[in-house]
């Protein structure tokens, strides 16, 4: 019974599960290329031994800590008249895509922050001593120390992003959570239901599993 019912959404399940992949595609993306050198950033404006900026980190900081702070739900529905400018349209993945970015850059940045923070002094101490350039500092050292972190927080960004697509769906952003609510919760299909929080459930153990199999490989701890 079950498996006819899913043979005949299965339009509809492939729409849902290709919106919430582009969702986290664009978001993921965007969190990649503005939240790890936010975190950087961040890191290098509270280091003495690099470019100490008092009013640099007391400002991303309270920026960051305050997006954090923000339910995702809220944050979404704040953010429907910037993503109108931006998008044209309040509903959609793309649309959707707008909160989500807003949501995962400061998340992203305080992950890179803390796994850069985990560096040991005297690793910090003695690549400034070289007299190398700070961006080759950042690029040879900061970042190969730091990656096994990153990648974590990369890996956890990803699945915080897939929940909130998610949330997103129920306010027009498509997606797996569109789903549920218009076919699980709507129409009393509680198969539907279970079948998208199944699929979720095995998506999150892949990410995490991939996410855990890439630290490994670059943790030098363990290798």
């Amino acid at each position: 019974m079950i498996l006819n019912r899913l043979l005949e959404l299965f339009p509809e399940l492939y729409s849902a599960f290709g919106q919430t992949f582009l969702m986290l595609f664009i978001s993921l993306s965007i969190a990649l290329l503005v939240g790890i050198p936010l975190g950087f950033l961040i890191f290098l404006s509270d280091k003495d031994l690099f470019i100490k900026n008092r009013f640099v980190y007391t400002s991303l900081g309270t920026i960051a800590n305050l997006v954090r702070s923000i339910p995702y739900v809220i944050l979404l529905v704040s953010l429907l008249p910037f993503t109108l400018f931006l998008t044209g349209t309040t509903i959609g993945p793309v649309a959707a895509s707008v909160s989500l970015s807003v949501a995962a850059i400061p998340f992203l940045a305080r992950l890179v922050e803390s796994s850069l923070r985990e560096i040991p002094e005297g690793i910090l101490e003695a690549s400034v001593s070289t007299g190398a350039n700070l961006l080759l500092i950042v690029r040879v050292v900061l970042f190969q120390e730091a990656l096994p972190g990153i990648i974590s927080g990369i890996t956890l960004t990803t699945i915080s992003l897939l929940s909130y697509s998610a949330m997103a769906g129920i306010v027009g952003g498509g997606g797996i959570g569109d789903l549920a609510i218009r076919f699980g919760y709507y129409r009393y299909e509680d198969d539907i239901m279970f079948f998208t929080v199944a699929i979720l459930i095995l998506l999150v153990q892949l990410i995490q599993w991939t996410g855990d199999r890439l630290r490994n490989k670059f943790d030098k701890r363990t290798s």
